[in-house]
């Protein structure tokens, strides 16, 4: 009888310097070098046909260092390693990033996908706080997100109202 072959494996080390996927991509202090690029598309779609063919387990999934010790994963370190495997295997980089960072006008204006001079123009409309450690302004990833989330809360309730003014009015076929 044949023993079902192993899973993939990643296995990320520990450092003074962050964490490194693979050993081979450290993650410091900036955004670009946090961002990791797909650059083994291969091996992770592997671990996306994988990671999408395993059912959900009551046990937790778990993680092998190099020294081939393991150590269970928090569901939530889970899902943050599924949709990193995800878009790294739809050839998207993936940025990680803790909550309270700073980003740049730009980076923030990447992340809500706008212009950068949008992206200015909402600041200096107050629609989000910022600082000025020099010359240029720097917001914090967790008032970005905030500020998208609240976006699409008020584009859906917009979309909302249209639908239910649409079904009143008898334009919202059945």
């Amino acid at each position: 009888m044949r023993s079902a072959p192993e899973p993939p494996c990643v296995s990320f080390e520990l450092c003074d310097a962050g964490v490194t996927l693979k050993g081979d991509r450290a993650m410091h202090s900036t955004a670009e070098d946090r961002t990791l690029l797909p650059e083994h598309r291969e091996e992770v779609a592997e671990l996306r046909a994988f990671l999408d063919r395993t059912p959900a387990a009551a046990e937790p999934a778990l993680l092998r260092g190099p020294d081939g010790a393991t150590h269970s994963l928090p569901p939530e370190v889970y899902e943050a390693l599924m949709v990193v495997v995800h878009a790294l295997a739809e050839g998207k980089a993936v940025t990680v990033a803790p909550v309270n960072t700073t980003l740049t006008t730009q980076e923030a204006a990447d992340l809500l996908g706008v212009s950068r001079p949008t992206f200015v123009k909402i600041l200096d409309e107050g629609g989000l706080p910022f600082n000025r450690p020099g010359r240029h302004r720097r917001v914090l990833l967790a008032d970005v997100l905030d500020y998208k989330e609240k976006r699409r809360t008020q584009r859906r309730r917009g979309l909302d109202e249209l639908t239910r003014l649409s079904e009143e009015s008898g334009l919202y076929g059945d």
